[in-house]
């Protein structure tokens, strides 16, 4: 029996990978062999199915036997379909910015009790000016008028094994971002604002339209998002469990996955005008932003910070009072957070003042993230990572994002049957080296003006950094201190 799962899950990704590759291509790593081997570890785990075997969905078990062998039967004669599909909310009152109806798209993975929901991120406005500035500019994050019919998944989202190992199969939705208000808005169009500000509420609707679409049958919710949308997870995860659990779907664990939406409130490098959500501090942003938006904020960060709930926008602020297990993803030299502290990584080599600026940043994001139990923070200058297609490439300390991912499911498996945790499977991965670019998997760098590939010593120049000075504030050789550079030692 185990053989024939092997080779009908084989055959399964074969087909995927054949019939994918007229759509998208640029060239794929080879497909996972039938057994997995942990990137740190001795031991060798088998696939299950559909990856889902951390959840206890043996129950579920001939169904996708059945499903899976139907999909195959046509393989040979048809393109699968393997696209995310537009769907319109149900409730039409809750609607993008500009009153446009909102949506959500859809893949399907029937048999598997997995689903996967994810809120586009995209920066915001906070104020008539710059959201007419937003809508003129940037409308495709204000209104639904003009968008694709499907969209095709990437990195978490990709339904191709070997781009995604460890998700491939779930039940895929993307939110795209119409609200402009960090997911947080519930607020109706008004003629003062000119905008109705609704993510909160969106994210509800799309939960409850997706209960008759098999999410009533679901073991695991993973809520994820990036950028504005990672700072979105940890605003709305409890409020997604609340909704679930007081519609009587107490069987569904819903849990969170935030990536680069750990930003910090702390002060610009240099201080400038308010002009737009680029310009201006964080803390001022958001500040202006929640009045504006009708910003809703979780009820226990909103009693902790009663008066300032801006506070609540800041994950290391919001983190402790959420209840839901959250995994956080974060570049440790993130680039909208040095866009906003007003760092420009562009044109002439970066001062002295400013180098220190972007390693205190590392050390700060560090210190607030010491104490999250599952999270993975690589010493990269990036931004966004978990729809990226390189984003099985990264690793910190050895260990993949999709791997401690992974864990992090088995961990909370084991947590609800009292099982101690697996060995050689961390959850916990932040780098310890001190300057951007150190860990040597991190994405390439392109000069901005030239485009050209940069490596890790070329682009510590370009930011002023002095070999030799420093090399001798380390007591060691220039060329040894290169070589370690080099190797992200």
């Amino acid at each position: 029996m185990v053989l024939l799962l092997v080779l009908m899950q084989s055959a399964g990704a074969h087909c995927a990978r054949r019939f994918r590759g007229g759509r998208n291509p640029q060239p794929r790593r080879p497909p996972p062999p039938p057994t997995y081997r942990a990137e740190r570890g001795d031991t060798t785990e088998s696939f299950p199915l559909d990856f889902t075997a951390v959840e206890e969905n043996m129950d579920n078990f001939m169904t996708q036997v059945k499903n899976l062998a139907q999909s195959l039967y046509p393989c040979s004669a048809q393109k699968l379909d393997y696209d995310m599909k537009l769907n319109f909310l149900e409730n039409t009152s809750v609607t993008c910015n500009d009153g446009s109806p909102a949506g959500y798209y859809l893949k399907e993975s029937r048999g598997s009790r997995r689903w996967l929901i994810f809120l586009e991120g995209g920066w915001y406005c906070f104020n008539k000016e710059n959201c007419d500035s937003r809508y003129e500019t940037m409308r495709r994050l204000m209104s639904s008028s003009k968008w694709t019919q499907t969209k095709t998944g990437t990195g978490i989202l990709s339904p191709l094994p070997e781009e995604n190992p460890h998700w491939w199969n779930a039940n895929m939705v993307f939110i795209p971002y119409c609200s402009s208000d960090v997911w947080s808005g519930a607020t109706a169009k008004t003629e003062q604002s000119g905008y109705a500000f609704m993510g909160s509420l969106i994210i509800q609707e799309v939960v409850k339209d997706l209960l008759n679409k098999g999410l009533d049958n679901a073991k695991v919710l993973l809520l994820a998002g990036s950028s504005a949308g990672g700072t979105g997870v940890l605003l709305n995860v409890d409020r997604v469990a609340e909704l679930l659990e007081g519609l009587g779907y107490t069987g569904i664990h819903v849990r969170g996955l935030s990536d680069s939406g750990w930003f910090l409130d702390n002060k610009q490098y240099h201080c400038t005008d308010c002009v737009d959500a680029v310009s201006c501090a964080p803390t001022e942003t958001i500040k202006r932003g929640i009045k504006y938006w009708g910003g809703v904020v979780p009820e226990r960060c909103r009693q902790t910070h009663e008066g300032e709930e801006w506070n609540c926008f800041f994950g290391y602020r919001v983190f402790p009072s959420i209840k839901s297990p959250v995994f956080v993803v974060q570049w440790l030299f993130d680039e909208a957070q040095l866009t906003v502290d007003n760092i420009q990584l562009t044109g002439q080599p970066v001062q002295e003042g400013q180098w220190r600026y972007i390693q205190n940043l590392g050390i700060e994001l560090r210190n607030t993230l010491k104490d999250v139990p599952a999270m993975f923070a690589p010493a990269c200058l990036s931004h966004e990572v978990i729809t990226r297609n390189y984003w099985i490439d990264v690793q910190v300390k050895g260990t993949s994002l999709p791997r401690a991912l992974h864990c992090w499911d088995r961990s909370l498996h084991d947590n609800r049957n009292n099982k101690a945790p697996p060995k050689g499977c961390p959850v916990h991965l932040i780098d310890s080296c001190p300057w951007p670019h150190c860990n040597p998997t991190c994405p390439t760098i392109r000069d901005q003006f030239t485009g050209q590939e940069m490596n890790v010593i070329q682009f510590l120049m370009h930011m002023g950094f002095d070999v030799q000075k420093m090399a001798q504030q380390q007591g060691m050789d220039p060329s040894k201190l290169l070589g370690m550079l080099s190797s992200g030692s």
